[in-house]
């Protein structure tokens, strides 16, 4: 039932570059030592350094990218697992892209199941079949097939891509996607290096093992807790926190992902949570940070100690180094408050290092100080509020208000299962954008009823509006649990929220609509509520769900149907369609 409160006890013209580690300027990595001696499937996390002498002006160019999913046995914390990865390796490779290029990604499937690839909080306008949804707009790419992701890309920021097939993405299968753009140089002289960091939960089991037990009868929603926590897709594990007998097989050799940095320079870190369902709370002893990024939109620059980064989200973080030449600890503590329940192997006190002098050393506790400031304990996002876009873009007038309510409910053989309103998602075995486009192209009358729609079996909750309006969703949670909400193709302007109670209607015409933050992924906390606006401006079948995977499999999510009007005119793509007829 979500985060609980835990119970008291290139250059211009055509490109066909792969993926290949970046080059890099300065001292910013991982120590020379680490890297020498990391075994084969672990990434160089020099890669996600990303060189200052990248081209933001370049002209629009075609950029060609190969991903192999496979899967292997590796340890990442020291605990052998099977492990998907991608090009043989663990996390994802980096892509990296300008605004206004046309990205070609060719995907292989070597896995023994079906997969996808989605690109995280990409608007895909007028592609979106290239979503990568499962279900919604494509079948799983089958064992053993290839497919051709093909879009341009229209936005700059921070972004990732994931599996978007079942609870696929928790076993490995992510990566980092940056996007550049002129209007970077704004904000570039702010910082000297610009570096990548991957943060996520990390379990030592195959999530299509945890699954049936998680969705078993009488399970009442307990998800299954993260074994640890990861950096640049390494951390140390304690092996002595299993018994002999355990199964695991643990070898005592792992590290933690370190930071080189250099006095006096000021380093961007970019941020990704790409984990399955822990919040972490970012700080940097002795270092006080500034966030300049959230979701992809720049912001002015918001000074904190500590910032709690969600599942999905994406935030930068600005920090000057300008403390003494030693060592220091990068912390994403795990925020476990909002767990149901307490796992004995976890230790939420997930660490990098940061060193000025090359040192694999422990910080010495007297010279490496956490802040005094409290943990969080609560389940939310950074305030809205506080997060001012660089850009200012006014809120239009609303068309229409959905109230929405999302919840988690024992049915049929004691099944507890989520729902939106009274639907539970089920990915159908054609997806919905197929249904649709193909009933648009018929004229079925049952495909441009505004409103609920009842074209489609009743395990999807879809929600369709045929001609360009503004929308407004309120997200009302009744569950315990915190729920991070990401919508597919679109930014949002967050209206309101409130952690408790429900909105005010009367407040409606008193809302900022002068330059509220945009995003595309907001936490909902538990029993809260979130008011969100968006244009339905972008033809297609959009997802709105919460990006915890667990939940996700238990059925929260729906679909907007937008702009009938443009799609009525479309074929889906041969390649695509061809997706559900593979045998």
């Amino acid at each position: 039932m979500g985060l609980r409160h835990k119970k008291a006890s290139a250059g211009g013209g055509h490109s066909t570059s792969g993926i290949s580690p970046n080059s890099t300027n300065g001292t910013s990595g991982t120590s020379p030592d680490i890297s020498e001696n990391r075994p084969s499937w672990r990434r160089d996390p020099l890669e996600y350094n990303l060189d200052r002498s990248w081209d933001i002006n370049a002209a629009p160019t075609t950029r060609v990218f190969n991903l192999t999913s496979s899967e292997i046995q590796a340890a990442p914390d020291g605990v052998l697992r099977p492990l998907f990865v991608i090009n043989g390796q663990f996390p994802g490779p980096l892509i990296r892209v300008n605004q206004g290029d046309r990205v070609l990604v060719n995907v292989t499937n070597q896995l023994s199941n079906g997969t996808s690839m989605h690109w995280h909080g990409f608007y895909q306008n007028g592609t979106n079949w290239m979503d990568g949804t499962v279900g919604i707009t494509q079948c799983a790419i089958p064992p053993g097939e290839s497919f051709l992701y093909d879009f341009t890309v229209k936005q700059f920021g921070t972004y990732w891509y994931h599996s978007h097939f079942s609870s696929q993405y928790t076993d490995g299968l992510v990566g980092p996607f940056i996007v550049h753009s002129p209007e970077e140089s704004k904000i570039q002289e702010m910082y000297d290096y610009d570096q990548v960091v991957l943060l996520q939960d990390y379990y030592h089991d195959l999530s299509a093992a945890l699954l049936p037990g998680y969705l078993s009868s009488g399970n009442e929603n307990a998800e299954p807790l993260p074994d640890n926590g990861l950096i640049q897709g390494t951390n140390f594990f304690n092996c002595s926190s299993y018994d002999s007998d355990s199964g695991y097989a643990c070898d005592q050799n792992s590290t933690r992902a370190i930071f080189n940095v250099a006095q006096g320079k000021r380093y961007r870190f970019r941020l990704i949570n790409t984990g399955a369902f822990g919040e972490f709370q970012v700080s940097i002893d002795n270092h006080t940070i500034q966030v300049i990024e959230a979701d992809s939109t720049l912001v002015h620059p918001v000074t904190v100690n500590r910032l709690p980064i969600h599942v999905a989200q994406r935030y930068s973080i600005l920090f000057h180094a300008n403390q003494t030449t030693t060592n220091y600890w990068f912390r994403a503590r795990m925020n476990d408050y909002c767990f149901s329940d307490q796992n004995p192997v976890l230790d939420t006190d997930v660490r990098a290092l940061i060193t000025y002098t090359n040192s694999t050393s422990d910080p010495a506790p007297t010279e490496s100080v956490d802040w005094t400031y409290a943990l969080d304990t609560a389940c939310e996002d950074l305030a809205p509020s506080s997060l001012i876009p660089y850009d200012p873009l006014p809120a239009p007038q609303v068309d229409i208000t959905y109230p929405i309510e999302i919840s988690f409910q024992i049915g049929d053989f004691a099944l507890d299962k989520a729902y939106i309103n009274s639907t539970t998602w089920v990915p159908p075995a054609i997806p919905t954008l197929n249904q649709a486009v193909a009933g648009l192209q018929v004229n079925n009358a049952n495909f441009t009823t505004s409103g609920v729609s009842t074209a489609f079996d009743s395990s999807q909750l879809v929600i369709d509006v045929p001609t360009y309006k503004v929308i407004d969703v309120l997200i009302n949670s009744l569950d315990e649990g915190a729920h991070p909400f990401h919508l597919h193709g679109h930014q949002f302007w967050i209206m309101a929220s409130g952690a408790h109670g429900a909105f005010n209607w009367n407040s409606y015409p008193t809302l900022n609509m002068t330059n509220p933050m945009r995003r595309d992924t907001i936490t909902v906390d538990a029993f809260g509520w979130a008011l969100i606006r968006f244009k339905a401006d972008n033809p297609g079948l959009w997802a709105l769900h919460c990006h915890i995977s667990w939940h996700m499999e238990a059925g929260l999510l729906m679909q907007f149907q937008t702009r009938n009007d443009i799609m009525r005119g479309w074929a889906v793509p041969s390649d695509v369609l061809a997706l559900c007829h593979v045998k």
